[in-house]
């Protein structure tokens, strides 16, 4: 396995498995926010958000954590393994106000440039409504991918640690 994409909601724990993936098989991590944002939590220009996906996807070796559906396809395209992360939301949403406490005012290492942890209404909503859109779509995501490449649905804090068992007996 040398190319792992990592997809889930807000909170499900993409840039940790992402990490624990390229520390286990020695392969470098890339995270979409850095490209999705410029800094300021200012969104980058689509089309140059596309093509830095598409530059990394291109790559031989790989883990790349982050959702941006409109560079799904060309990263599933270049993967040997889809893992969806489909944890519970409260599950996600205990993590992502864990995460926007223990990082207020700093910008998180899996962030892009100067985007300090805030507390959002926005995005809090977006989170907790994940389900009802971004999940569905995910699924349909990787039930159309099932049959051209690995896929892996995690629904459990459980399920992800038997998993790394897996990859590290690989």
């Amino acid at each position: 396995m040398q190319r792992i994409m990592v997809i889930g909601g807000p909170g499900s724990g993409k840039s940790t498995l992402g990490r624990k993936l390229g520390a286990r098989l020695g392969l470098p991590v890339v995270h979409m926010d850095p490209i999705y944002w410029l800094g300021d939590w200012v969104e980058r220009d689509k089309a140059e958000a596309m093509r830095m996906a598409k530059e990394v996807a291109d790559g031989s070796q790989w883990v790349f954590e982050g959702n941006h559906f409109a560079s799904m396809a060309y990263r599933a395209e270049r993967a040997d393994l889809i893992v969806f992360l489909d944890m519970p939301r409260v599950l996600r949403m205990w993590r992502i106000l864990w995460r926007s406490l223990r990082y207020y005012g700093r910008t998180r290492p899996d962030m892009g440039p100067n985007c300090p942890e805030r507390f959002n209404r926005a995005f809090l909503k977006f989170c907790w409504t994940y389900d009802r859109e971004g999940r569905l779509r995910a699924l349909g995501f990787v039930d159309d991918w099932r049959d051209r490449r690995r896929v892996r649905i995690l629904t459990s804090r459980r399920q992800v640690a038997a998993f790394l068992v897996e990859i590290d007996r690989q």
